[in-house]
């Protein structure tokens, strides 16, 4: 184990056993039947539930409950358009558990017979056991009894979730990519979270194409990099990945600073409410910060799609820019979790100085935005103008996008 001081890091003379703080490892610390309480100088790097956001499955059932919960309240957040889409919350493509959810596919499969899906097991991340279906036999090919008709559940058979597949993403270069941001969660009551403003996006590198022919092709589909890498014409010098800002630069320059502008407004709002979602649910322990690696899909609408949250996003580098933004990633994120370098204390109130914040800004303080009436993210949706905290703003008749903060 290694100590941040005040002059860096170091190896502490007698540093006591400590169990790598994974996700596997954080309920066991955090168990009634183990016996061990952290201590007020203890902080660790997961919320002890947080499969509730990161967790595909979960992730879908807790962003579903929210809408249906705001539907209830009669929010206009939940407001539906005449096809009976939500008009704010609808950035999740339309998913389905399996095989509890089987006969609700199969019927929404049928209203669109020629559309792509996209299967995942619920427990696995950097691209393990994904596959892509644009027929019912390929799915009883995977999940059917070789010896009857009846979709059967195995007990040896992972849960996976099956989503409509974005088939229309943003090409830049003819490559399908994705965005990785970066998001610290400090509490969750109240809600106080960060962006990093140094995300990027990963590149595919093999052209995309819809043709049913290369579905089976994951170098045309998925932008892990565990996958890509392993293609022809993966780039080891940069590693098929692009900075956010350079990202943000290419769009304002091909489609404009206000649309561009909104888009990424849209992006924040969608992280925002997916950890609302949540909030309710998550065991907001004292002890605990997160950092989750957040994949978002932009389609040639520029619309984003939240795609999954990762719980352990990886910290390895794979370039030399990588080494550099993750170095500075958890220094960052340390600085806001143990302000200067102090022996940290669960007690404090998790408001760190915004001059500790490095490469960090605040995207959402859930104290800040009660403290403007409580009526701030019903107007946000509406169109009015809210100021520097975040919604939206009127400019000649039409809704455009401000950051929420």
């Amino acid at each position: 184990m290694t100590v941040r001081t005040l002059s860096g890091w170091s190896q502490p003379p007698r540093a006591r056993p400590w169990p790598r703080m994974s996700v596997q490892t954080i309920r066991n610390v955090f168990s009634v039947e183990t016996g061990y309480r952290l201590s007020d100088d203890q902080i660790v790097n997961h919320f002890p539930n947080h499969y509730e956001l990161t967790r595909k499955d979960l992730m879908v059932k807790n962003i579903k409950r929210y809408r249906k919960e705001l539907e209830k309240e009669g929010s206009p957040l939940a407001e539906k358009d005449e096809n009976g889409k939500y008009l704010y919350l609808d950035f999740v493509p339309v998913t389905y558990m399996l095989p509890a959810d089987y006969n609700l596919f199969v019927e929404e499969f049928r209203k669109s017979p020629s559309s792509t899906w996209i299967m995942k097991p619920c427990g696995k991340a950097q691209g393990k056991g994904i596959f892509l279906i644009n027929k019912l036999s390929q799915i009883k090919k995977w999940s059917r009894d070789s010896k009857t008709s009846s979709f059967v559940t195995q007990s040896t058979k992972e849960a996976y979730v099956i989503s409509l597949y974005i088939n229309n993403p943003l090409l830049i270069g003819g490559r399908k990519f994705d965005l990785r941001l970066y998001v610290l969660v400090s509490t969750y009551r109240p809600l106080r979270c960060y962006m990093y403003k140094l995300g990027f996006c990963r590149f595919c590198t093999v052209k995309y194409t819809p043709s049913t022919s290369e579905l089976d092709n994951m170098f045309v589909h998925l932008t892990n990099v565990a996958i890509q890498k392993h293609g022809e014409d993966y780039n080891h010098i940069h590693g098929g990945k692009w900075t956010v800002n350079n990202l943000r630069l290419y769009l304002e320059s091909t489609r404009g600073k206000e649309v561009t502008g909104k888009l990424f407004d849209e992006i924040h709002w969608i992280i925002v409410q997916s950890l609302k979602a949540v909030a309710p649910v998550m065991n907001n322990d004292k002890h605990c910060f997160e950092c989750y690696g957040y994949d978002i899909i932009i389609d040639d609408k520029l619309k984003p799609w939240l795609i999954e949250v990762n719980a352990s996003p990886s910290l390895t580098s794979s370039t030399a820019n990588d080494r550099i933004l993750k170095y500075n990633l958890i220094n960052d994120t340390l600085n806001i979790a143990v302000p200067n370098g102090e022996i940290p204390d669960c007690k404090w109130n998790k408001s760190p100085p915004k001059e500790v914040l490095g490469n960090y800004e605040i995207l959402y303080d859930e104290e800040l935005a009660q403290g403007d009436g409580a009526d701030r993210e019903l107007r946000s949706r509406q169109g009015q103008s809210l100021g520097p905290r975040g919604g939206r703003s009127r400019d000649s008749g039409r809704t455009v996008l401000t950051t929420w903060k």
